[in-house]
């Protein structure tokens, strides 16, 4: 989603005047249309689609404190920047915040937030930094030192998502917009689909989630192409950080984003169009979906007695690193194990206390 891929300089359209305005030189060929367009045409339409789907959504209401989720990559620094100029331009009446999450992992993100604290400086955006550290008790690091470098994205996926909630929570924020681009969306239901998870399918593409959640996300970026995003970048001299996430090369979603990339090359509206079909699927009425509740640890939503971030966290805790580690339908005996665990420790005296995860209650 962030950092890595798509980062090849632009081409540039020579000889041929701008589609849209026919006057000034075309300077690149949009990814999403193939138009030959001009540099300030580009910025032009790129800011005016991204308030459309601001506006056609309802996305915000004046007066509202929104997060934006920063980690340094081109998606979360175009999105601040775009954010920053369409609230100024069209009087969205919004107080905005950067919020990072800081995974402890050296020399990668800590790099990447010296990029969100010049960010700071540049957008004149307040910044709040939370980490996996005070939340949590452990880092990245030590996670991988502890489980090896398998499964090492399935921890910081969950723990990243209930970091940005509660570092939300922690600025008061009423929503938290993040840079999940076009790209980002289609390889999710592609791999919703190979994974054959109904749930997740049938809400991927919502532009905004979580509205029953404590803190409701919001997608601007739904429909903007990471190429878009990072030709604004490049023409814009935005500052961002560009390196890949050093734990994540052999991740999953990796193959699933190599085949869209195939797919775009072939035809540019396949991604628009796998967004569409994820959008018009249907679930059958007699497929049973979890239903929403919360966490009996830390309060935080979860469709178990315990959320996916306390079992991981019990499991490290306690040494059994892959107690959370598996598919969701799965989890009822991962919980009833644990409590029979906790009972059985606790009538032998030596119960060993879990760090709650996270130092809020929703």
């Amino acid at each position: 989603m962030e950092e890595g891929g798509a980062t090849a300089r632009p081409r540039r359209a020579t000889g041929r005047l701008c589609s849209t305005c026919n006057q000034r030189k075309a300077a690149l060929k949009r990814p999403k249309t193939l138009e030959q367009i001009c540099r300030e045409c580009f910025y032009s339409v790129f800011e005016d689609e991204i308030h459309n789907v601001i506006m056609d959504n309802n996305l915000f209401k004046p007066g509202e404190r929104v997060a934006v989720a920063a980690s340094g990559g081109k998606d979360s620094t175009v999105l601040a920047y775009v954010m920053s100029e369409l609230n100024r331009r069209h009087n969205y009446g919004l107080d905005l915040f950067l919020l990072s999450v800081d995974e402890g992992i050296t020399g990668y993100r800590d790099d990447s937030l010296e990029t969100v604290k010049r960010n700071e400086i540049e957008y004149g955006l307040p910044l709040k930094v939370v980490s996996y550290k005070d939340l949590y008790g452990w880092t990245m690091d030590e996670i991988v030192k502890t489980i090896g470098l398998k499964n090492n994205c399935t921890f910081c996926g969950v723990f990243r998502r209930q970091a940005l909630d509660r570092g939300a929570a922690l600025l008061k924020a009423d929503k938290l917009v993040t840079g999940h681009n076009a790209d980002d969306i289609a390889e999710t239901v592609l791999l919703n689909i190979l994974r054959g998870d109904i749930a997740r399918l049938s809400r991927c593409t919502f532009i905004t989630t979580g509205e029953d959640g404590p803190i409701p996300r919001c997608k601007p970026f739904k429909y903007t192409y990471e190429k878009e995003i990072v030709m604004y970048a490049y023409f814009k001299k935005l500052d961002y950080f560009s390196t890949e996430c050093i734990y994540s090369p052999n991740a999953y979603r990796g193959f699933a984003r190599e085949f869209i990339k195939d797919l775009e090359r072939m035809r540019p509206r396949a991604i628009l169009d796998i967004i569409r079909s994820g959008e018009n699927f249907r679930t059958a009425t007699s497929t049973k979906m979890p239903e929403q509740g919360t966490c009996e640890r830390c309060g935080y939503i979860s469709s178990q007695k315990l959320c996916k971030a306390c079992l991981l966290l019990e499991g490290l805790n306690r040494g059994l690193p892959k107690l959370g580690i598996g598919r969701a339908r799965g989890t009822n005996g991962l919980n009833k194990r644990v409590e029979q665990r906790n009972l059985r420790s606790e009538r032998t005296g030596s119960n060993i206390e879990s760090k709650q995860c996270g130092t809020l209650d929703f």
